[in-house]
């Protein structure tokens, strides 16, 4: 079973090829725990980062410095997830280029929307929290129908974002998603902002499965910062979701 988070989806092919090249007792096996303080640790030092170029990035700087962020984050990203990268350097080097991503483009959002940036950081950790306990306590399981499921609807709102983005970049039309903070919002986008913070809270269920069998396939402690890293991208993918939804409420 594959996770639909890219970042995981190899995981359990990993620990097999772990455990019979290193042995049993080579390295310290994974654990749930390991992976919840790393994740607490690079949000920690992804919001650092944020409030730091909040505060301290000048009007001039600021879109040079968001532009950058966004494209080094994107190789780095890429990068990570292809190569399966556990340097928690390196992970650490792509949580402080999202924090400053976020900390420009919140700003902005800010600065127009007055709180939507504590509810959107609200709504993203309360819908993160909801998923886990539905988790926990078994109500929704990573099957191999719902992760079939999971895994097309992903696939669809990726492909309809990149049409939409191209479509703009091209004819400065805006249909699924508005890229501007101030322009009216017909009922598609409000549309399709809800299915993708519907398809990104599900995504959690299958990264929490696989996270959950790596560890208990004794996957070597150190890929506790890649699961840490994948969480992380979902997070954020669910953040600007709800901060975009936000906005459109907010016009």
């Amino acid at each position: 079973m594959e996770s639909s988070n890219p970042v995981l989806s190899r995981l359990d092919d990993t620990a097999r090829v772990e455990r019979q090249v290193l042995g049993a007792a080579a390295a310290r096996a994974m654990t749930v725990d390991d992976v919840v303080v790393r994740t607490i640790g690079l949000l920690l030092l992804t919001g650092a980062t944020g409030a730091i170029a909040w505060t301290f990035l000048t009007e001039d700087w600021a879109g040079v410095a968001a532009i950058g962020s966004a494209l080094a984050g994107l190789v780095l990203a890429l990068v990570i997830s292809i190569r399966r990268i556990t340097n928690p350097v390196v992970i650490g080097v792509y949580a402080i280029l999202q924090g400053v991503l976020l900390g420009v483009a919140s700003r902005g959002f800010e600065a127009i929307y007055p709180g939507i940036v504590v509810q959107a950081v609200v709504g993203t950790f309360g819908v993160f929290a909801g998923m886990a306990v539905l988790y926990g306590l078994r109500v929704l399981r990573a099957t191999p129908r719902f992760t079939r499921m999971v895994v097309g609807a992903l696939i669809g709102v990726v492909v309809l974002s990149l049409v939409n983005f191209a479509v703009y970049l091209i004819a400065g039309r805006q249909a699924l998603e508005i890229y501007s903070t101030t322009s009216k919002v017909g009922w598609l986008p409000y549309v399709f902002a809800l299915v993708c913070i519907t398809v990104g809270a599900l995504t959690f269920i299958l990264d929490f499965d696989l996270v959950e069998r790596g560890a208990r396939a004794g996957l070597p402690t150190r890929y506790a910062w890649y699961c840490a890293f994948g969480l992380l991208v979902g997070l954020i993918f669910l953040y600007w979701q709800i901060l975009r939804l936000i906005s459109y409420i907010r016009r």
